[in-house]
């Protein structure tokens, strides 16, 4: 079938058995996997190829986790799995399954040309990473999940010569009696003077969603720039969300967008903030913290501690995040990192805890004398300081300050799965960050990690059991009919409104995603989140008739559909997060959800409360960690919530023989 036409327009279609949306490392895996288990009959497409989370973000040293391949220290399936259950709110099928198959999709990035560090005797070496009680983590460097990509994407586009389809915005899928059949996309490289087609749609049995987190949602984010996500178009579609409120929190530069995590922080830079045009510029750390040790060993802290963890926010470094957030946005200032002075003036190193003291005599700083943060830094880790200089725009440590926020960085939550990655929408596989696979909280690197394992169980599910060809031709034209008609509609509205009224596209994209930054980021109170929730649902009740949906340009009508997706996504995160509070919920993982009736952070572990905001009163929650929190969205636009157990870890039959006897029969793949 060449092309279906709905409401006088003519729209082309693809088919084939599976359809991968998304071209990071998740995405390619499974692409590459669907090959390599023979299931060739596969097209990729993605909104923009060089763009993503997976080849453009890092930190100084980007972790990939694993189960442990060296040294004598004992590891096992069971116990790694362990560490991801104990999380919370983690399901414990998905977790065994990332800790069994975490070798088995490591060494599958190695034989692809991934140059994860050996010994001379072959140990793939490991070091301890965030809430991981063993050395699992691994790394190539600050680009890990950059060299995952391409070489996932040279082996898709070069031994397997999967077609990759460019430039194809997820408008919605296609659904039929609880079964994806399709999808819809938006070209996004037609010119506005062409006669082709602005949309293409996709029949298929299978449709692996890599597209990564909800990264537009916020303004304050650590995700690269073409890093948007799709969440909007399955939760649309009735796919139920998982975790939803889980996110991960952390301090970032802002121009260009990198964490500042390790290194950055452990050299001991100096916090200063100024108004908005850059003047009045001051330190702010020690208004709260008074005591310059305590204050050094903090920053220095937040280098290995650098996720925003409310459990250390009472009187540990998360401290630093809150007054960093209450500069930004609180006080409406800026803020950025000064590497060319120390904290207070000075340099003390005796003042250090222990902890730190020890780390940077090893690293050899403490022999540099009355030193600088640059000259810490570029004697720790001098690709660290030439990562700014090469990015755009480039930032010189020695002569400029780096501008920071609190940023989001990571969705622990996202679209529900099963073992196999499959979720409540038949034929539905979401991989990588899309896919609601984590806790509330997560080693450092589990997130690579999930997305390999997460790919490779689709495209074996696929491979094994869902072969059937698509939907017949007519049956999928009927089924598609109401989606394309729904956006041909909108569309031609919305060209039509640019006629006479100003294009405002820019404007509410800034306005909605510095609303979330606002109310509900890291830090968020019952007020803030109804006063955002209201404010969305009006945004998206009035949308096909507001001056915001004029789509004069190509631009403007990709940020169209972008929007409504945006739009689509917060108003269900943003129901599940107003839901969290009504089942009693309150501060946990990388959130600071305010309560009047807790505490304030403390000066000390046993000192008085801190004059801070009351917005910072906060109580740790206590009962919610056995129970995962689903969101559904109806067609008609109604949210539903359930809260179920976790599923426990699976306590499978180990014996040799009635493994083998079932691998015989069905590869044990149900």
């Amino acid at each position: 079938m060449d092309s279906i036409v709905v409401d006088g327009y003519q729209v082309p279609v693809l088919t084939a058995n599976t359809v991968v949306v998304g071209t990071g490392s998740a995405g390619y895996c499974a692409a590459d996997r669907l090959a390599m288990f023979g299931q060739t009959d596969v097209i990729v497409v993605s909104d923009k190829i060089r763009a993503g989370a997976s080849r453009n973000a890092g930190s100084d040293k980007q972790t990939y986790y694993k189960l442990t391949l060296s040294g004598a220290e004992p590891d096992s399936v069971r116990a790694m799995a362990e560490t991801l259950f104990s999380g919370g709110a983690m399901d414990g099928d998905i977790a065994l399954a990332e800790a069994a198959w975490s070798a088995r999709a490591f060494f599958h990035l190695v034989e692809s040309g991934v140059p994860f560090p050996h010994a001379r005797s072959g140990e793939f070496v490991g070091y301890k990473t965030d809430h991981d009680p063993r050395q699992r983590a691994t790394s190539v460097g600050p680009f890990t999940s950059k060299s995952m990509t391409e070489s996932l994407e040279r082996r898709v586009q070069g031994l397997h010569r999967i077609p990759v389809i460019d430039a194809c915005r997820v408008v919605d899928l296609v659904v039929d009696d609880g079964r994806v059949v399709g999808l819809l996309c938006l070209k996004t490289d037609v010119r506005d003077d062409s006669d082709e087609s602005r949309f293409l749609l996709l029949r298929c049995t299978n449709l692996v969603y890599a597209t990564g987190g909800p990264a537009g949602m916020y303004a304050d984010a650590v995700y690269p720039h073409g890093q948007w996500g799709a969440n909007g178009a399955p939760l649309r579609a009735g796919v139920r969300g998982t975790n939803l409120t889980e996110w991960q929190f952390g301090l970032a530069s802002t121009k260009p967008r990198w964490n500042v995590s390790g290194t950055y922080m452990q050299v001991v830079p100096r916090f200063v903030s100024t108004d908005a045009e850059g003047g009045d510029e001051r330190e702010f750390l020690d208004e709260a913290i008074d005591d310059y040790g305590r204050l050094i060993s903090l920053v220095f802290l937040k280098g290995y501690q650098w996720p925003f963890d409310i459990r250390k926010a009472r009187s540990g470094s998360s401290l630093v995040d809150l007054l960093v957030y209450r500069e930004t946005v609180l006080r409406g200032r800026r803020v950025f990192l000064d590497f060319r002075s120390n904290p207070c003036g000075r340099w003390d190193p005796l003042a250090l805890a222990p902890e730190a003291y020890e780390y940077l005599e090893r690293a050899g700083v403490l022999g540099l004398g009355d030193s600088t943060p640059i000259q810490r830094l570029q004697h720790m880790n001098r690709p660290a300081y030439e990562f700014y200089l090469g990015r755009n725009p480039g930032v010189d440590l020695e002569k400029d300050l780096l501008e920071v926020a609190v940023c989001a960085q990571h969705n622990n939550g996202g679209l529900w799965v099963d073992q196999w990655w499959q979720s409540n929408l038949e034929g539905l596989f979401p991989v990588g960050e899309a896919a609601g696979a984590h806790g509330v909280y997560r080693p450092g690197g589990a997130a690579l990690n999930s997305g390999q394992v997460g790919a490779t169980r689709a495209a074996t599910y696929i491979a094994e059991r869902r072969r059937a060809e698509p939907m017949p031709e007519g049956q999928f034209e009927a089924a598609a009919h109401g989606v394309v008609s729904a956006a041909v509609g909108l569309l031609r509205e919305a060209t039509q409104r640019a006629e006479t009224v100003p294009d405002t596209t820019d404007a509410l994209l800034r306005e909605a995603t510095e609303l979330m930054s606002s109310h509900a980021g890291v830090v968020r109170s019952r007020q803030s989140i109804a006063d955002a929730l209201s404010r969305v649902k009006d945004w998206l009740d009035t949308y096909g008739s507001t001056a915001a949906a004029a789509a004069g340009s190509r631009r403007s009508v990709n940020r169209l559909f972008l929007i409504r997706d945006i739009l689509t996504s917060q108003y269900v995160y943003l129901s599940a997060m107003a839901d969290y509070l009504d089942h009693g919920g309150r501060s946990r993982g990388s959130v600071l959800y305010t309560d009047p009736s807790g505490t304030l952070p403390l000066a000390s572990e046993d000192g008085p409360e801190l004059e801070l905001p009351e917005v910072f009163r906060f109580s740790l929650e206590d009962g919610l960690a056995d129970v995962i929190q689903e969101t559904g969205l109806s067609s008609r636009g109604d949210l539903s919530f359930a809260w179920r157990p976790v599923r426990p870890i699976p306590q499978d039959d180990e014996f040799f023989e009635n493994v083998w006897r079932h691998y015989r029969d069905d590869k044990n793949v149900y």
